[in-house]
């Protein structure tokens, strides 16, 4: 199965590394004086952390426009439901780091963007 990376709805170049983490988001969770948990799951969230290889400036500019908003949509292959999934997400911190510089032809190319999109 073939699953497209989306971020915003626009199809980005496949990421290098991709983790997928599945987080519960507990509201009251306490402990009695048994030890014994007593959880309030609210709900289930993803945070994905992806990192690029070898990306053009325009490739670059793309992913980091893609994830500019404040919330936009991510599709992303899931390991829970074991096939494409789209959700709701924010960018944490972006971090490029340069690869190389052309003199010449005033070009960069970027090696490692990263970051985590939390689900809203």
């Amino acid at each position: 199965m073939v699953v497209a990376f989306a971020i915003g709805g626009v199809n980005v170049k496949t990421p290098k590394s991709f983790n997928a983490a599945i987080q519960d988001i507990d509201g009251n969770t306490t402990r009695n004086a048994l030890g014994n948990m007593h959880r309030d799951r609210i709900t289930t969230k993803r945070k994905l952390s992806i990192a690029w290889g070898p990306l053009s400036n325009e490739e670059c500019s793309q992913i980091l426009q893609a994830a500019a908003g404040q919330f936009f949509s991510v599709t992303y292959p899931d390991p829970m439901t074991g096939a494409s999934r789209t959700g709701q997400f924010y960018a944490g911190d972006r971090s490029a780091p340069a690869y190389s510089w052309n003199e010449q032809y005033q070009s960069i190319m970027w090696q490692g963007l990263s970051f985590d999109l939390i689900e809203q």
